[in-house]
């Protein structure tokens, strides 16, 4: 499934998200699994995959007995981190603390941003406050990636 667009949304009292309609109307059980994986990342954000999705991604990294010491950590890291979480009947999914906690999403106020393969949540304020900013950087963003890629 690709995730475009973004939504307004709250993280309730019971640190649960719903999953917008918009996204969760167009999930199929078959294709895409029955819950999400949750990865905090770095710079604000969660990182929202469909079960399906983390998995076949999972499946392109290296596998071995024996990493090396990079990879290893890599793997423990990514993987410690990330988290299986399941929807409820009303679309929700409840959040660990730790993610919050890690991402600095301190406040209930979020966006849920369409990301292709996956979903974000982001700080509500944060993200209306560097909007202009980042439509007017979109076209220089994708011409640098662009170029890197061409290397």
């Amino acid at each position: 499934m690709l995730f475009t667009g973004h939504s307004e949304h709250t993280i309730d009292s019971k640190l649960r998200l719903a999953i917008p309609a918009k996204y969760r109307n167009h999930l199929s059980p078959e294709r895409d699994g029955a819950a999400w994986y949750c990865v905090p990342w770095p710079v604000g954000v969660l990182r929202l995959y469909t079960e399906k999705r983390f998995e076949e991604l999972s499946d392109l990294l290296p596998k071995s007995l024996l990493p090396a010491k990079e990879q290893a950590d890599l793997n423990s890291r990514f993987f410690g981190f990330a988290e299986r979480l399941d929807m409820d009947a009303q679309g929700r999914i409840a959040i660990p603390k730790l993610h919050l906690e890690l991402a600095e999403l301190n406040s209930p106020e979020i966006v849920i941003v369409g990301a292709g393969i996956m979903l974000e949540v982001r700080d509500r304020a944060a993200w209306v406050a560097a909007r202009k900013q980042s439509f007017a950087e979109l076209s220089e963003l994708a011409s640098r990636i662009e170029a890197k890629q061409g290397q």
